[in-house]
């Protein structure tokens, strides 16, 4: 098991791989762009831009919900839904980011969402 904060191994995650700018899809259509990462051990995610769709809102998106990363076509493919990470713990500065308080309510949400293929 990987965990909720750590990408999978046949995610194709590279650390030398810089996502930001790469478009991020859901199951059901594009959520955003990777506007950066961390790759902190025990805390990587992804915090995306949302653009228009929930206001431009950023939402943070560990990355054990990364399915799949494809450098060529700099997309990453998530897990859970677009509503699904519309309704995760709001996002609203970087200092959360290194908050164990709000990363801790992150992976509380997202490890009780239903997706079809855990990616735990």
């Amino acid at each position: 098991m990987h965990g909720i904060w750590a990408y999978s191994p046949d995610s194709g995650y590279d650390p030398a791989l810089d996502l930001t700018g790469f478009t991020v899809e859901a199951p059901d259509g594009v959520l955003g762009h990777v506007d950066r990462q961390s790759h902190r051990p025990g805390r990587q995610h992804l915090v995306a831009d949302t653009g228009a769709w929930v206001f431009g809102r950023s939402v943070l998106i560990p990355a054990g919900f990364v399915r799949r990363i494809d450098a060529a076509a700099r997309t990453v493919t998530v897990a859970a839904t677009k509503g699904q990470i519309k309704n995760a713990p709001r996002f609203s500065m970087d200092s959360e980011t290194t908050d164990s308080r709000y990363l801790d309510d992150v992976a509380r949400y997202y490890t009780g969402l239903d997706v079809s293929d855990p990616p735990l």
